[in-house]
């Protein structure tokens, strides 16, 4: 059956899912994980938690699926200790250094892919597998039929959001946050710009980026039936009573084997949602997936329907454990009453000595009678067995004494911790100083840049979009023939049914001799790797911390990009075994999306204004796909010293929407060759940082 995973943004959003139903619950202790505005617990309140769930049979997963930077791995290290020693049954990860370090530091405690690790093939989830991961989560814009094909021959568990926010970007891939206001939503603390109104075209005040809530639960026992492990529902930052509504209907959905009723829908829709619901990335049909959350719609009648929510699970257990009593009276020896469940757990007590009946002598009857009053508690009888001596006598005091006494144990025995290992964090990984001066590399979108004056400035690389080489491989003769490298960028997101179009892609660019691959996410490596490609990694793996490095060094790639949400101190003082390259110019990229909102300008590219007047260019992306890149332009070009203080392999000039004249006179001022400066220029995050 489905593994129900409920949202538990607080300690009495715990109640709410247990009580309704939830098999596990996922929750966030106070840093390092992706909803750091939600109330998130104390380590006291964890602690009650996790004895709270266990001892009803609810799994607890935590969450810890941010980037951790390098001086944070020491914190990451001791609280995977403390989660795994109070007995948590997952940690979800983002981060593969972070991964890498709770894999030494607890080597017990599974750890689970979380969607910000933009899982969207079959090859993800075997990368991720063969990093030590038992579960990984998937993309939420895949289809059914690409879920099918993932679950079907995953190697690990494969969980799927059925319920809730939808992000217009893809998880893990979203900078716009960050760069316009420093609030990574790669380390918890994303404003939403996404719901906020933008001009596009003729429209002047629009939502383009806000998308409905995802509802699945019509969908259920279809995944069910693909071999998906676990479906789970968002909303740690809203209230208890939504936990406890969602999973009500969902559990009831599961367990019962039966679609939701009109009622139901109509009460989900009431809990929140943004002008209804969609299943658009499921069933493919992602026309109508916009809305935006109304004004206080019907408040009183969501107020009503959340004091109802409340008052059910807050009066009493709804939630059951079935326990076995056996039950031993003999003649002048202690009574004995021993309760057993289904998990193997068997806890015996010890009563008075019977006394020898005067007039009523006990019966299995009488005793069964007092056995199952277990009202107020989490448990219910399932049967009672046992011997009785004839003529014997309790009190049923001293039965309901005992009973209360072995269900205490009981409890606390399925509430302890299970026992772990503990490890040693891994050593920080030695630098490997850069052979001779930093690199200059530079990236296009187009062919119309691959310029002969571009290759005439002579930079040492130059990364091309992949279906671009293999269309017009023309473009990089100039290149090629001056001794510049090329690399093949390969799409930000390769699902498996557009596995054999990349795949074709990639063995014409190879015949051509190329042989370098930029790859941008874990499922991507191993296809580079098979078409006889050195891989080098880009941006969209977020390398935060040397640890992360380490884990891209042993899968055998060439080099990688640090995250440009770092602070340049923090990418000097990474320790580098491997070869490390940072982006130093361009429109640094903000989201990259499954919707095509390039549909309402009828063009391959368009543009996003905010309120501030800010222009955000839309481009088109591999797959009907559209990347946003940010509304000024990264310049670093006066501050090389600064970057060459960082020990780098290589720096990158990304060229978006510039003209072929324009990237040749950007390449020239990073040799020093022109004074050229952008309009609208930034330096990005590399002197601010993020939150």
């Amino acid at each position: 059956m489905l593994e129900l995973l409920s949202p538990a943004g607080s300690p009495e959003a715990v109640v709410a899912a247990v009580q309704n139903g939830a098999d596990a619950i996922y929750l966030g202790l106070e840093g390092f994980n992706a909803r750091r505005g939600a109330k998130n617990f104390t380590r006291q309140e964890f602690l009650e938690a996790v004895k709270y769930c266990r001892a009803r049979g609810c799994r607890v997963y935590v969450t810890m699926n941010t980037l951790a930077s390098d001086r944070e791995l020491e914190a990451v290290a001791e609280m995977g200790r403390f989660v795994s020693d109070a007995g948590a049954d997952a940690v979800l990860v983002q981060d593969l250094g972070v991964a890498r370090v709770l894999r030494a530091v607890c080597p017990d405690l599974p750890l689970h892919a979380s969607t910000q690790m933009s899982i969207h093939n079959l090859a993800g989830v075997h990368a991720a597998a063969q990093m030590g991961l038992s579960r990984a989560v998937l993309a939420r814009e895949l289809t059914r039929e690409q879920i099918r094909f993932i679950a079907s021959r995953a190697p690990i568990e494969v969980e799927v959001f059925v319920h809730g926010a939808l992000c217009f970007c893809h998880s893990g891939q979203c900078y716009l946050s960050a760069l316009i206001g420093r609030r990574s939503g790669n380390r918890g603390a994303c404003a939403q710009p996404c719901r906020m109104q933008y001009g596009m075209g003729r429209r002047a005040e629009d939502y383009p980026l806000s998308l409905k809530d995802n509802c699945l639960v019509m969908h259920l026992r279809e995944l069910e039936e693909m071999g998906v492990r676990c479906v789970k529902i968002e909303g740690r930052m809203k209230r208890p009573e939504y936990t406890a509504i969602t999973t009500r209907i969902y559990h009831r959905a599961i367990t019962e084997g039966i679609p939701p009723t009109e009622r139901d829908m109509e009460t989900l829709e009431l809990a929140f949602s943004r002008d209804g619901f969609t299943d658009g990335y499921y069933t493919g049909e992602k026309q109508e997936m916009h809305g935006v959350r109304g004004e206080a719609a019907e408040r009183e009648s969501v107020n009503r329907l959340f004091a109802e929510t409340r008052r059910a699970y807050s009066n009493g257990e709804l939630r059951r454990v079935g326990v076995d009593f056996q039950i031993e009276v003999r003649r002048a020896r202690s009574a004995s009453l021993t309760a057993s469940d289904s998990d193997g757990n068997r806890v015996t007590v010890l009563g008075p000595v019977p006394a020898q009946a005067v007039s009523a002598a006990l019966t299995q009857e009488g005793v069964s009678a007092q056995l199952y009053k277990t009202g107020g508690t989490q448990f219910h009888c399932r049967a009672v067995t046992g011997f009785i001596d004839s003529g014997q006598f309790l009190s049923a005091a001293d039965i309901n004494a005992m009973r209360r006494a072995v269900l205490r144990d009981l409890s606390e025995q399925r509430a302890a911790p299970p026992r772990r290992r503990s490890g040693l964090p891994p050593r920080p990984p030695r630098t490997m100083a850069p052979a001779g001066r930093m690199l200059l590399n530079v990236q296009v979108l187009s062919a119309a840049q691959l310029t002969p004056e571009l290759a005439a400035v002579a930079p040492d690389r130059v990364y091309v979009p992949l279906p671009v080489l293999a269309e017009e491989p023309d473009a990089v003769r100039p290149f090629m023939e001056a001794g510049i490298a090329v690399a093949a960028v390969l799409p930000r997101v390769i699902t498996d049914t557009e596995l054999k179009q990349v795949a074709a892609l990639l063995k014409t660019v190879r015949e051509q001799g190329v042989q370098e691959a930029l790859c941008g996410n874990i499922g991507h490596i191993a296809l580079a790797k098979a078409a006889d490609f050195v891989v080098r990694g880009d941006f969209g793996l977020n390398v935060f911390n040397a640890q992360t490095l380490r884990v891209l060094a042993d899968a055998q790639l060439a080099s990688a990009t640090a995250s440009f949400e770092l602070r340049l101190a923090q990418v000097r003082d990474m320790a580098k075994c491997l070869d490390t390259e940072l982006i130093l110019y361009g429109r640094l990229p903000c989201m990259v999306s499954d919707q095509d909102i390039l549909r309402r300008a009828a063009g391959e590219s368009a543009a996003l204004s905010d309120r501030m007047g800010s222009v955000f260019p839309v481009m088109k992306e591999f797959g009907c796909r559209t990347v946003i890149y940010n509304a000024h332009k990264l310049f670093l070009a006066d501050r090389l010293p600064d970057v060459a203080a960082c020990g780098l392999w290589a720096g990158r000039l990304m060229f978006t929407t510039e003209s072929p004249r324009e990237c040749v006179e950007v390449t020239k001022s990073y040799r020093g060759l022109s004074d050229y400066r952008p309009n609208g220029l930034t330096r990005g995050l590399y002197y601010r940082g993020v939150e």
